[in-house]
């Protein structure tokens, strides 16, 4: 678990189901796990601490949720999008675009290609973007998934993400936490913009 700003926490852990370390985070200010598996301190960890929800950046990142619902009776909140494909798990209630899904945490889509990919901003300090799968963090700049997983048309789907988050940098953020990889902790609307600009 690393505390990577004030009330921030990341931690990674291995996802059985792609075979890969994915991320995590804790927001501790306004009491919100996101895309959670659980980390290596286990749910111990949280004790004295106050976890009101889970948030989920897509639908694909339930991963671990059920064991929060179990331990903390929170709700795990998923866009109403890909509600249906989550609903029969513990826990589990939709939220729309645009809609505060906790103080000071608004959700925003991407692009309709992709109806229930989103990016949480989070307006604390000076401001972070949580991205689902539109784009991973594991080296050292910012990158897409393995064209397998962009469709037919690899090439249109990164034009579509490469607009879609251009469509965030009117927001205020200088950190950015991934789903897939590693946070940026700042620099990252600069690091944003590169990457939409393609270079």
């Amino acid at each position: 678990m690393n505390e990577i700003a004030a009330g921030i926490f990341h931690w990674t852990a291995f996802h059985e189901g792609i075979r890969h370390e994915v991320s995590s985070y804790y927001i501790e200010p306004v009491a919100t796990v996101l895309d959670p598996m659980a980390p290596a301190e286990g749910l111990d960890w949280f004790t004295g601490r106050n976890v009101d929800r889970v948030v989920l950046t897509n639908r694909h990142h339930y991963r671990h949720a059920d064991r929060f619902v179990a331990r903390f009776e929170v709700p795990v909140l998923v866009d109403e999008v890909g509600l249906d494909d989550v609903e029969d798990r513990p826990g589990t209630t939709g939220f729309g675009w645009d809609e505060e899904v906790a103080p000071g945490v608004v959700a925003h889509a991407i692009d309709p290609i992709w109806p229930d990919e989103g990016a949480l901003h989070i307006a604390l300090g000076k401001g972070w973007l949580a991205i689902a799968d539109g784009a991973m963090h594991y080296g050292e700049d910012i990158g897409f998934v393995p064209d397998e997983h962009l469709g037919d048309d690899p090439d249109r789907a990164k034009e579509l993400l490469r607009a879609g988050y251009g469509r965030l940098l009117d927001l205020d953020f200088d950190g950015i936490l991934f789903a897939h990889g590693a946070p940026i902790t700042e620099g990252g609307k600069a690091a944003l913009r590169a990457f939409v600009d393609g270079s």
